[in-house]
């Protein structure tokens, strides 16, 4: 079956580190990704010809990671029809917080959901378990590698 990518999504240059989390539990499950800077409040027109791309890049799930007001992953809600998953970043006089609750709260009609602060791990699991819905050698996968998180009685 023809799997389809994940788009990583940061708003800015110094969310690289954060995204390299996801990068490496992706590239462990050999899932294609693609990793973009994109600030929603600089580049409104780049993040929406990106959106306007999804389809046609094959993109099935993206991880939108940003810091303080966090607006990139529910602008990118707005757009795509794809899942998106806010990571929020741990910066600010916050830590994140601020993040967090920009993402949890997006209003009815356009969801996004939220991993914990800085935790893009999870959020690359995540897309993973999305994609594994329509892809059963995926789906197998991700079976395995939760036997090492369970309990063996």
């Amino acid at each position: 079956m023809d799997r389809k990518k994940v788009a990583i999504v940061v708003g800015s240059k110094s969310d690289i580190g954060i995204a390299e989390k996801a990068e490496t539990v992706l590239r462990e499950f050999e899932i294609e990704f693609l990793t973009q800077v994109i600030s929603a409040h600089r580049n409104p027109n780049k993040i929406r010809n990106f959106a306007s791309e999804i389809g046609k890049n094959g993109i099935g799930v993206i991880i939108a990671i940003a810091g303080l007001s966090a607006h990139l992953p529910g602008v990118l809600a707005s757009l795509a029809t794809v899942p998106v998953i806010g990571v929020p970043v741990g910066c600010g006089p916050l830590k994140g917080k601020d993040a967090l609750y920009s993402i949890v709260q997006m209003p009815y009609g356009i969801p996004a959901v939220s991993v914990g602060i800085d935790n893009a791990g999870n959020a690359a699991l995540f897309a993973i378990e999305i994609l594994a819905i329509n892809d059963s050698a995926l789906n197998e996968k991700m079976k395995m590698y939760r036997k090492q998180f369970g309990d063996d009685e």
